[in-house]
Parts: C-alpha cells; sequence; structure tokens
C-alpha cells in the first residue's frame, strides 16, 4: 500500500458535471494552481474529479507531428476539440464516459520519486476496482502508451501522467468508465495516420491498434458509470481511514488559477498552428 494515499485529510474537489463548455485547458490550470497551493503548505492534499466532452489532448512531442494540421482537421471535421497539456505524455480521448483524476500532494524534502507517484496511482484504482486484476505496465499498440498503462486481461482501459511545479506533484489518470474504447481507440490511429502520412520520425509514436484499448463497461461485462466510480474512489479513501473534505478554490488559488489558465492559452496559441 503506497503511503502517498493514507493522507489523514483530502480536500476533494469535483469538477465532474460542470458540462460540455468546460475546456480541457482550464484543468491542467487549475492543476498547476492547487500544486503551487499545496507545495507552499497553504493546502491539505487534493483529490480533484473532472470530465471533459470530445475532447483529444495533445502531448507536446504530437504537435511536431510532420503534417500535424491534417490529423487536427481529420479530429475537428469529427466534433473532436483538441488542446495540448503541459504534463507528459501523447494523444488521449476525453469524452463524458471518461472519468479524469489528479491526486495533489505535496513534494516532501525526500522527495516523491516519479514511481512512487505512479504506483499510488495504480493502486487506488486497483482498490477501486476489487472484482478484477488491474495490472500495470505499457500495452503494446494502445494509445499514449506508458510504463504504468492500466488494464484488465490485456486492454487498457486508464494511463497515467506527472505534473510537478512549485514544490508539489499532481499525479493524473484517465479512466475509460463506458464507452467503446476501441472506437476511442480508431479516432487517435486515424489522427496518427494523417499526421505521420508514412514519414519515418525521430520520435516514435505509437502505432495504435484500436482492440487493444476497452473501457470498464466492457471489461467488467456490466454498466460502469462515472458517477459509480467517483463513489467508489471516496469509498477506497475512507476506508484508507482518510478524512475527505468537499471544497472548492480559495481566492488566492482563483487568482494563481487565472495566471495558469492564460498561460495555457498562450501555449496551445503557440504549439498549434493556426
Amino acid at each position: 500500500m503506497s503511503e502517498l494515499l493514507r493522507q489523514q485529510t483530502w480536500r476533494m474537489i469535483d469538477h465532474t458535471t460542470l458540462g460540455p463548455s468546460f475546456d480541457a485547458k482550464q484543468s491542467f490550470a487549475f492543476d498547476d494552481a492547487l500544486c503551487e497551493s499545496v507545495g507552499n503548505g497553504q493546502s491539505h492534499p487534493i483529490v480533484r474529479l473532472w470530465v471533459h466532452h470530445q475532447t483529444v489532448v495533445l502531448g507536446i512531442q504530437d504537435t511536431k507531428l510532420p503534417y500535424i494540421e491534417k490529423g487536427l482537421a481529420y479530429l475537428h471535421e469529427h466534433g473532436w476539440r483538441t488542446i495540448v497539456r503541459n504534463s507528459g505524455g501523447l494523444a488521449v480521448v476525453l469524452d463524458e464516459g471518461v472519468l479524469n483524476v489528479s491526486l495533489i500532494f505535496p513534494d516532501t524534502k525526500k522527495g516523491i520519486d516519479i514511481d512512487r507517484g505512479y504506483e499510488a496511482m495504480a493502486t487506488l484504482i486497483a482498490r477501486m476496482l476489487p472484482e478484477a486484476r488491474v495490472q500495470a505496465g505499457e500495452v503494446v499498440g494502445s494509445y499514449c502508451p506508458g510504463s504504468f498503462d492500466l488494464s484488465i486481461d490485456g486492454k487498457k482501459f486508464a494511463g497515467i501522467s506527472q505534473r510537478r511545479i512549485r514544490g508539489g506533484v499532481a499525479v493524473q489518470v484517465y479512466i475509460c468508465a463506458n464507452g467503446s474504447g476501441a472506437t476511442r481507440a480508431e479516432f487517435i490511429r486515424q489522427f496518427y495516420e494523417r499526421a505521420l502520412a508514412g514519414e519515418q520520425t525521430k520520435f516514435t509514436y505509437p502505432t495504435v491498434v484500436p482492440h487493444t484499448m476497452a473501457s470498464l463497461s466492457e471489461l467488467l461485462g456490466k454498466e460502469m458509470t462515472v458517477s459509480a466510480l467517483v463513489i467508489r474512489l471516496y469509498e477506497a479513501l475512507q476506508a484508507l481511514g482518510s478524512r475527505l473534505e468537499p471544497s472548492s478554490l480559495t481566492p488566492e488559488e482563483w487568482e494563481r488559477y487565472n495566471v495558469y489558465f492564460q498561460r495555457m492559452i498562450d501555449r496551445n496559441e503557440t504549439m498549434l498552428p493556426k
């Protein structure tokens, strides 16, 4: 059991019901502002829950694809919004069937190494899904592959990334609750097919094989909703003895959020083709 999960108190910030107008750039600004707040000791560790609609979140390397304009055009034609995030990884799909969770810790004097952050999140997800054997390890053929892909029976349903800023660590996960994992993966496969157009690049982009991805509803054989996952998360943290305090941003955090949101806007205007 990761000791990072055994916090005496968690601030719980729920952004799962803000709707289609909630821009994913806002989420990464929220996490940066909250990282700063936790890092400087002004806040307990935080759990933030969030959902975005019809959005493909790109990594920095994705912006260097040789025909990025063609890849973006395909996504936009099919109703997907696109942003570039400020944490690691490559393209992922977010929609109303995908729950995102951020665990935000202070980076202690001993330091939270990268694997400890990943392991804490993987442990939490496994405790949320006791009926399944959740495995951590790269799923070849998935989008945004990494050593802490989370899978059941070899099919990926979640991926983890991290962001560190001003003494805080945000460990972020997307969890595909319902819908078709293969359909989501097909959109990313088509994106890369158009944005690469067969050209060789120094960076190796994933060859996406749609059937390597699935949602929890598909994997567990029963309907899993975002709200059901939220309840499971609350129960898992409470079972570890933590006190959960519903919360919103303080006035100081809102000020910092505005700064970070503007940075996300500027970053996306710079990195994405007009």
